[in-house]
């Protein structure tokens, strides 16, 4: 008897404690649920949330936005450089995110790793503001002489977990940017560029080989492979570490390390830039940033010279590349 009470004295016991259990559920808050991955591959360290609206707050004072149909707010650079392109005034480095774009623009941090780039007879060159950022929005071309990038265009959708699953039958030959590819890697990359007449011709013999993918969280791409980079380049490649810059500004880049302002951006659909353009006053706007002190310069490599040095400058790349091909 006494030996029956001390077990059901027991299973009480353990009844009792078994209620006093409390359950705390999975908390979210900081970390991704088990079998889930973040986007971003790292925590982004900024104490403020930060929506599309920073664009428009920060790329003001560098171009002017205009309400440009079916993409909504589109903002134009006031670039004063003579034939510039997207993806020309800087150099590319190959990190462990692929072929990234070290931008010289002040604000290139934004424009050239996130959103769209696309033309209009009227606007020239607009951007396309997107939340997503990649380390070079860009399909590519190659032959055995040459090495070409194009900016994506709005209409080319990055869809997260699968990557970009497809591009336009032809991208316009205005967007194909090349090179020779002994100047690929040069940090003055822009000198070399082609002027747009070349593409004409290049274009049928360079085959397209795009390769935008996500990869352990990152968005990488790969383009052209390394080993066909270095052998059109005649260059051995070493890669550089991407690091996130605490601030906006110029792209830092050392021997082995890159250093990019890459903030995570939301959303917003109730933002706009407090300052919007209208169609018919871009023009002008543009205009006004392009008029030099001498009414006839032209900014080509970063410094100012006569139109008359651009155009032969021009020519002397039309007649070399011609010439290599014959």
């Amino acid at each position: 008897m006494k030996k029956s009470s001390q077990i059901f004295l027991l299973f009480f016991t353990i009844l009792f404690l078994a209620s006093c259990v409390i359950y705390v559920p999975y908390s979210r808050e900081g970390r991704p649920y088990p079998g889930e991955e973040d986007y971003y591959e790292e925590e982004i360290p900024y104490s403020q949330e930060m929506d599309i609206s920073y664009f428009y707050d920060y790329l003001s004072p560098y171009g002017v936005w205009v309400y440009q149909q079916p993409y909504g707010y589109v903002w134009i650079p006031k670039v004063t450089r003579y034939g510039w392109r997207p993806y020309t005034y800087g150099q590319w480095v190959w990190t462990d995110f692929g072929w990234t774009w070290v931008s010289r623009f002040q604000w290139g941090w934004a424009p050239f790793h996130y959103g769209r780039w696309g033309w209009d007879d009227y606007l020239g060159w607009f951007w396309v503001p997107d939340t997503i950022w990649g380390p070079s929005w860009v399909a590519w071309r190659r032959s055995s002489l040459y090495i070409g990038w194009a900016p994506l265009p709005p209409n080319v959708r990055f869809i997260p977990g699968i990557g970009i699953p497809s591009l336009p039958d032809t991208l316009s030959l205005s967007f194909w940017i090349f090179v020779e590819g002994p100047y690929f890697f040069s940090r003055d990359v822009y000198t070399y560029v082609l002027p747009v007449e070349r593409n004409i011709t290049i274009i049928r013999y360079t085959a397209v080989q795009t390769n935008i993918i996500v990869q352990k969280n990152r968005i990488i791409n790969r383009g052209i492979d390394v080993e066909d980079i270095q052998r059109i380049s005649k260059k051995r490649i070493s890669k550089v570490t991407l690091q996130n810059s605490r601030r906006p500004g110029t792209t830092e880049l050392s021997s082995d390390k890159v250093k990019i302002f890459k903030p995570a951006i939301e959303k917003n659909e109730l933002a706009r830039p407090k300052n919007v353009a209208e169609k018919s006053e871009i023009k002008d706007k543009i205009e006004e940033s392009k008029i030099s002190s001498t009414g006839k310069a032209k900014v080509i490599s970063g410094e100012m010279k006569p139109l008359e040095e651009v155009q032969q400058h021009e020519k002397t790349l039309l007649e070399k590349t011609q010439q290599k091909e014959v």
